[in-house]
């Protein structure tokens, strides 16, 4: 369950969370048009907050829009400001935050007319998405009956809602299957991407990941690509098949939310020693330790607050 908070910024007023409410016929409700983002805070080493590529992040939720014609009445630094000072006003200095903006209540029917653009920043408390000990021990994922978007059937560069229909079929299926999540495939049989994550493989020293094309393209992804380089690692942007990655000496996903997780078994098969391994615990550490404003070189990706 979401850790309710105090306030709730929605079409730029905060709220009480309880009073965030909208219209059961609010288009977005019924035909998936809505674009959000998925945001991580953290606490840094010298005891204040900040959030991670808060720039990037706001630049992606308006890309989403006007991939889907939607038009913010907002500016990219009153969302970016909104953020954060939903963030002070919950006395949050640690957790996930969720924009979303969405097609209000008026016109029904496919095309929605001249209904409001509305929008909503929600900020929570939210440990480890896959769970603490995966983190560690990693985690078993089967490849799922479902295939990812086409990119001429959705627009996979949007994070938008309707898309995730697609993803939440896929993890009941592999949750009610006994395992902890889904392998997407793309039209074509190759691997795409997880319900919620971009995954990557590691062979011979060589990290590989799905090149941008079912794929969304992950900031969690970018940044995981730019450590590897910088830990001396050579990565590839290339297609696989799961075949391939069956032989795979590490594996793992990355997202927000997910952050660096290691998985160790995919369908049944048990990848490298069938626990985190070395390139992928180099690169949690990297990862983590950027989080927590430990390396300047990265300073610029984090958008610092105190409460």
């Amino acid at each position: 369950m979401v850790q309710k908070a105090d306030k709730i910024w929605f079409d730029g007023k905060l709220v009480p969370w309880d009073e965030a409410q909208v219209h059961v016929l609010t288009h977005t409700l019924h035909y998936g048009v809505g674009v959000f983002e998925g945001i991580r805070c953290y606490v840094c080493s010298d005891g204040s907050s900040a959030v991670f590529r808060l720039q990037e992040h706001v630049e992606r939720l308006f890309l989403s829009a006007k991939i889907n014609e939607m038009v913010i009445p907002f500016t990219q630094q009153q969302i970016f400001d909104a953020i954060i000072d939903t963030l002070k006003a919950n006395r949050q200095p640690e957790g996930y935050v969720r924009p979303l903006c969405f097609i209000g209540a008026g016109a029904m029917g496919v095309f929605p007319g001249d209904n409001p653009i509305q929008t909503i920043i929600a900020t929570w408390p939210w440990g480890a998405y896959l769970g603490a000990e995966a983190l560690e021990k990693g985690i078993r994922i089967k490849t799922s009956t479902f295939t990812r978007h086409h990119v001429n059937v959705m627009m996979t560069k949007a994070k938008t809602c309707g898309n995730y229909v697609n993803s939440v079929l896929a993890k009941r299926e592999a949750l009610a299957d006994g395992y902890h999540e889904a392998l997407m495939l793309d039209a074509e049989g190759y691997v795409s991407e997880a319900t919620g994550e971009n995954i990557f493989m590691v062979r011979n020293g060589v990290v590989k990941t799905p090149p941008l094309g079912s794929i969304l393209a992950g900031i969690t992804r970018e940044t995981l690509m730019i450590l590897a380089e910088d830990l001396g690692y050579t990565v590839v942007e290339d297609r696989f098949t799961r075949d391939e990655l069956y032989c795979a000496d590490e594996a793992f996903f990355t997202g927000t939310a997910a952050e660096v997780t290691p998985i160790r078994e995919i369908d049944r098969r048990t990848i490298g020693q069938g626990s985190r391994g070395p390139v992928t615990a180099a690169l949690q550490d990297a990862y983590f330790k950027l989080l927590r404003g430990d390396n300047p070189k990265y300073g610029k990706w984090l958008a610092r607050y105190t409460i």
